[in-house]
């Protein structure tokens, strides 16, 4: 007599803990190649940060050097020396300081009653103004340089702050992306300050902006570290080292011939770096947490 041995059945316990442990296994396997290409994405992103600060310390023997190295042997000052003497560098910060920080002020104020109007109020004509400002967000900057070029220029503010400043007073993206926030809020809120008497303009800054906190903070972090990058814009609308910001004044470190000092560069770009690096730091919980609000609304 024969008999057949056939496999015992899994117990549903054994079954569930067997299920588990493949279970586990596939979420570290995943959890690995997120932490890979976590690693990866962020080496590409900070290896040109790391390149600038350790070109900023390196003596110009070094800089110049081939086979290029990347840290450098002998650390050194002289870049950061260099940067001062050889242009008004304090006065170049202080001049991106107030370019980038009018902009945003004069961008917040008029975008926000802009957005205001076109969220909120109901007149003739709403609609068309709306499309006519996201049309103009197609528009090519270099388009409209030259002619704005030729009013400042009639105007006498070249190498002036109003010359900068005023032509950037209010930006087509603001408008439409504070109007979108805007009309997240809940028209309750308006309707009821309208009842207790309140005024248009009181509605508008008493119940409207300090529900729109976050989305001001976001706007208002995004154009003051644009305008504080932008090249083209004040190398147009400046002709003299003293009016100029800090990334056109490194422009000027090009020698005869084209020879670019390097490490005097890398120094300059470090140090234009660093007061975006330190506000950034100053406010990157509220930063994060007006971003996640304004995406949530």
């Amino acid at each position: 007599m024969t008999s057949t041995l056939s496999r015992p059945a899994l117990t549903p316990p054994a079954a569930s803990a067997r299920t588990t442990a493949r279970r586990h296994r596939r979420f570290k396997l995943s959890r690995a190649l997120y932490l890979v290409g976590f690693l990866i994405v962020t080496a590409a992103i900070m290896l040109p940060v790391i390149i600038i600060v350790l070109t900023a310390f390196k003596p110009a023997s070094e800089v110049n050097a081939y086979p290029p190295t990347l840290a450098p042997t002998v650390w050194t000052l002289d870049n950061f020396r260099a940067i001062f003497s050889e242009l008004p560098f304090a006065r170049l910060i202080g001049n991106s300081f107030v370019f980038a920080g009018g902009v945003t002020l004069f961008a917040l104020v008029f975008d926000s009653l802009a957005a205001y109007a076109l969220a909120r109020l109901d007149f003739r004509g709403s609609k068309v103004l709306l499309i006519v400002i996201i049309a103009s967000l197609m528009i090519p900057f270099q388009a409209t340089l030259i002619p704005i070029y030729q009013l400042v220029s009639d105007l006498g503010w070249v190498n002036t702050f109003a010359g900068l400043i005023l032509p950037r007073a209010a930006d087509a993206f603001g408008i439409f992306f504070l109007r979108q926030f805007f009309l997240s809020l809940p028209r309750d809120l308006d309707n009821a300050a309208r009842i207790d008497g309140a005024s248009e303009f009181r509605v508008f800054w008493s119940v409207v902006l300090p529900n729109a906190i976050p989305a001001l903070l976001t706007l208002g972090i995004f154009t003051f570290v644009n305008n504080w990058n932008d090249l083209l814009w004040p190398l147009v609308f400046t002709t003299e080292s003293d009016h100029g910001t800090i990334t056109s004044g490194l422009t000027l470190l090009t020698g005869p011939g084209g020879i670019i000092p390097q490490g005097v560069m890398m120094a300059g770009a470090l140090i234009a770096v660093l007061p975006l690096a330190i506000l950034f730091l100053m406010v990157q919980r509220r930063f994060i947490e007006s971003v996640a609000s304004s995406g949530l609304k």
